[in-house]
């Protein structure tokens, strides 16, 4: 079965106040509408036609060559929208599945349901319901006793006992390509809003003697269309909450889920630990067996089996196995950790590369640089690696010392198994196994310090005076 789809992302979406078109507003880290397409993708549809109208240029850009695009210069409702399509679909076999840029939420398991039922029933279309206690403003199922749709009823028209009716219609359809084009063409816009209904299309199936169907999803949620901001934090935390769940069923502990945010895309070992505040972004990788947390962000970040990431900010790093990183490290792009590394407290990482088992246990900043093996970079030690003009390289050998308070002025190399003293400002080459001390003379002066403390104490009391 040839499965072609529609994608209604025409609207202003006026009640967003925002500058950023509706359908690109992100819900776990990524805009609703791409939350949409993966599924379309998922469900290997033949074509995949994007209805597009403000913000056009922006929502293509976005997609790229994932989809195909049509516009709806004015918005005359959902009817029309789908319209704008026939040029591209009309003519095609197979079905036809309809579903809003705005409804983040739908899942892919129910739509390959929901076209399974639509195959089996021989229906003209299919409409993907689901069930609330009170579902006003939503348009009622109403059904005849084989339990086929013979009415979608919007709340204004609703007698007493539809009104009761908990089953509602979602806004995702499925329909036989072919009828639901020739349906379109008798679509009027007689009604208050001088618009064409989408929804209009069941009545003129059923009136033609075709068969509707409805399948009830178990999940409300899939309903959820984001008109404002705040069923966009709903649709955030809803998806969040999925999320979450899903990591856990495969094997992640969450020591508080409901303050973790795992962003979709992002993958998770079984035996890993999610502790409080963490927040793991993009196309984040985390191995088996980590701890990642408290409060840690990372965002396109790998993490290799058995590490530790605490208290820190990563971006666009990568941490090998064993290696343990904060409390309060700041990993930037380019920061590669090896295996069993140690990067401490208030210690900053970028556009680097540190080799297995070697430490940079606290306040130090190594930028543009490649530390070997087994290697100790003291407290307070900096490359210094920018001149004002331009960045430079700093390279330390495997099993060198790095003493406390150390300014390696790049370009320069320290070589293996060098030491260099505490204290020092190095701006030559220290060769394989070789001391470097570079630093001032100290003088001591008996008595000069009183002599110092009453000369400052003359100065204080003069300018008081004046």
């Amino acid at each position: 079965m040839q499965i072609n789809s529609i994608v209604l992302a025409a609207g202003k979406g006026k009640r967003m106040k925002s500058k950023l078109y509706k359908v690109l507003h992100p819900v776990c880290g990524k805009p609703m509408v791409g939350h949409v397409v993966d599924m379309l993708e998922g469900l290997n549809c033949s074509r995949k036609v994007v209805v597009v109208g403000h913000g056009a240029e922006a929502v293509q850009q976005y997609l790229g060559d994932r989809a195909e695009f049509v516009l709806q210069a004015e918005q005359l409702g959902t009817g029309h929208a789908v319209l704008q399509a026939a040029d591209l679909l009309a003519d095609s076999e197979g079905v036809t599945l309809v579903v809003c840029g705005d409804t983040p939420l739908v899942r892919e398991e129910s739509l390959r349901k929901m076209l399974q039922l639509h195959e089996e029933k021989g229906a003209a279309a299919t409409i993907l319901t689901a069930e609330l206690p009170n579902p006003f403003g939503y348009g009622r199922i109403v059904r005849n006793q084989a339990a086929d749709v013979i009415a979608i009823v919007e709340q204004k028209d609703c007698t007493p006992e539809q009104a009761a009716v908990k089953e509602f219609n979602t806004g995702t359809f499925v329909f036989d390509n072919r009828k639901l084009f020739s349906a379109l063409r008798r679509v009027t816009n007689s009604n208050n809003q001088n618009e064409y209904y989408l929804t209009d299309v069941i009545g003129i199936l059923r009136a033609d003697g075709e068969k509707i169907v409805g399948y009830l999803t178990d999940d409300a949620d899939e309903s959820i269309g984001v008109n404002d901001r705040v069923a966009l934090a709903d649709a955030e935390g809803k998806m969040r909450a999925r999320i979450n769940r899903e990591h856990m069923l495969n094997g992640v502990t969450f020591e508080d889920p409901s303050s973790t945010y795992i962003e979709a895309g992002v993958m998770i070992g079984a035996d890993t630990r999610i502790m409080a505040g963490t927040m793991l972004r993009g196309k984040t990788v985390i191995g088996e067996e980590c701890v990642i947390g408290p409060n840690a962000e990372l965002t396109d970040t790998t993490v290799a089996d058995r590490a530790t990431v605490k208290h820190s900010v990563l971006l666009e790093a990568s941490v090998g196995s064993g290696t343990s990183v904060g409390p309060f490290a700041y990993l930037r792009p380019g920061a590669k950790l090896g295996e069993d590394v140690k990067v401490g407290d208030f210690v900053e990482v970028k556009n680097a590369t540190i080799g297995n088992g070697s430490k940079v246990s606290h306040l130090s900043y190594v930028g543009d640089a490649v530390i070997g093996e087994n290697v100790n970079m003291g407290c307070g030690s900096i490359t210094v690696n920018y001149d004002g003009f331009n960045k430079h390289v700093t390279e330390v050998g495997d099993n060198a010392f790095v003493g406390s308070n150390v300014n390696l002025i790049a370009p320069v190399k320290i070589g293996k198994g060098a030491f260099v003293v505490a204290g020092s400002t190095i701006t030559k080459d220290v060769d394989d196994d070789t001391m470097a001390v570079a630093r001032e003379r100290q003088v001591n002066k008996p008595g000069y310090a009183a002599r110092l403390r009453g000369r400052l104490e003359s100065k204080k009391n003069a300018g008081k005076n004046e």
